[in-house]
């Protein structure tokens, strides 16, 4: 019986470096990097804001918030000048992360006119033990569950938080953005039209 050779490992097996393997690792990142900018394309999609429901806006302001420290606060006090309404929740980080931006808008753009109001969905004892820890020197309305109803209203139809709504002066929608707010946002919607 004569013996049989057989190849060792490192003859058996390819190289890495071998064409076939180039190829078949460019296509699969082809394949991963088609997968990610379509999954980011579909994401965009559905989280970008709709359009807001007829009417939406009017409804607004005639709404009143009650507020953390009890008394009601009426929309019709924000009419005649631009206005940030924020959506936000205790329990969600990037509306806790934009808090200090919003609060510095707010303290920057006031003398030009602006007004900040953050509407809270979420329950009153959660808010108060969060201005406690975090203070702001915009107003603070307390939308409840109820508010999560009114973004759908304003083209959020996901519901997702935080979610951000601009009036100008008129009482009409201008800007709306899902998501937190950059300072490039601020800038670019408080510059002069």
């Amino acid at each position: 019986m004569t013996p049989v050779e057989t190849p060792s490992i490192a003859e058996a097996a390819p190289s890495e470096a071998s064409p076939g393997n180039r190829r078949m690792w460019l296509a699969a990142g082809a394949v991963g990097t088609v997968a990610l900018a379509a999954g980011a394309g579909f994401a965009w999609w559905r989280l970008r804001p709709q359009p807001a429901a007829d009417g939406a806006a009017e409804r607004l302001w005639r709404l009143k918030f009650a507020t953390p420290q009890g008394p009601e606060l009426p929309m019709t006090r924000f009419s005649g000048r631009p206005l940030l309404l924020n959506f936000w929740a205790t329990w969600c980080p990037p509306c806790v992360e934009e808090m200090p931006l919003l609060d510095a808008f707010y303290r920057e753009q006031s003398s030009k006119g602006w007004q900040v109001l953050g509407l809270a969905i979420d329950q009153p004892s959660a808010v108060r033990t969060f201005l406690q820890r975090l203070p702001v020197t915009f107003p603070i309305g307390l939308a409840g569950l109820e508010g999560a109803d009114l973004t759908r209203e304003l083209g959020n139809r996901t519901g997702g938080l935080p979610y951000t709504v601009v009036f100008d002066a008129k009482g009409g929608i201008r800007q709306r953005r899902m998501g937190r707010v950059t300072e490039a946002d601020l800038k670019a919607w408080s510059a002069p039209a």
